[in-house]
C-alpha cells in the first residue's frame, strides 16, 4: 500500500510542477513578425508595442499576455481567451473582441473606437481613461462587470462603475 501512495504522491508534483498549458514560442513569434494566428496558443506572450493591422487571432488563448503599446487595428480577437492581459494605451480601432473573454484585463488609456464588444465577457476589465464611444455590442449589463474612471468615454447612454 505505501509504494501506491508514494508513487501517487509523486506523479502528483511531477504534474503539478508542469505547465498545463505552455506558451507557443514559435506561434508567438509568428504574431509578432505580423501574421495570423487563428486559434494559436500565445499565453503570457510579449506583443508590447506591436504594430500589425488586420490579424486574425479568433481563438487564440492570449491570457496573461502584454499588448500594452500595441497597435493593433482591425485584429479579430473573437472567442478569444484574454483574460489578465495588459492592453495600457494599445490602439484597437475597428476590432473584434466578440466573444471574447477579457475577464480582469486591463485597457487602461485604450483607444477602441469602433471595436466590437457583442459578447464578450468584461468581468473585472478595467476600462479607467479608456476610448469606447463609439464602440459597438456593449451593453449595460457588460459594464456593470467592468470598471472605469471619470475619463472612460462610452457609448451614449451606458455607464460604467468605478474602479
Amino acid at each position: 500500500m505505501k509504494p501506491i501512495l508514494t508513487a501517487i504522491v509523486a506523479l502528483g508534483i511531477a504534474m503539478t510542477a508542469l505547465p498545463a498549458a505552455a506558451q507557443n514560442p514559435g506561434q508567438i513569434a509568428r504574431v509578432r513578425g505580423g501574421a495570423s494566428c487563428p486559434g494559436c496558443n500565445l499565453f503570457q506572450g510579449d506583443f508590447s508595442g506591436l504594430q500589425a493591422r488586420g490579424l486574425n487571432l479568433s481563438g487564440s488563448r492570449l491570457r496573461q499576455s502584454n499588448l500594452s503599446l500595441a497597435v493593433m487595428n482591425r485584429t479579430r480577437f473573437s472567442n478569444a481567451d484574454m483574460r489578465d492581459v495588459d492592453a495600457y494605451g494599445a490602439v484597437f480601432s475597428s476590432a473584434n473582441f466578440s466573444g471574447a473573454n477579457l475577464t480582469n484585463a486591463s485597457f487602461v488609456g485604450t483607444f477602441l473606437e469602433g471595436a466590437n464588444f457583442a459578447g464578450a465577457t468584461l468581468s473585472g476589465t478595467n476600462f479607467s481613461g479608456a476610448q469606447l464611444a463609439r464602440s459597438t455590442g456593449l451593453s449595460q449589463r457588460q459594464l456593470n462587470q467592468a470598471c472605469g474612471d471619470n475619463s472612460t468615454e462610452l457609448p451614449s447612454g451606458l455607464r460604467i462603475p468605478a474602479c
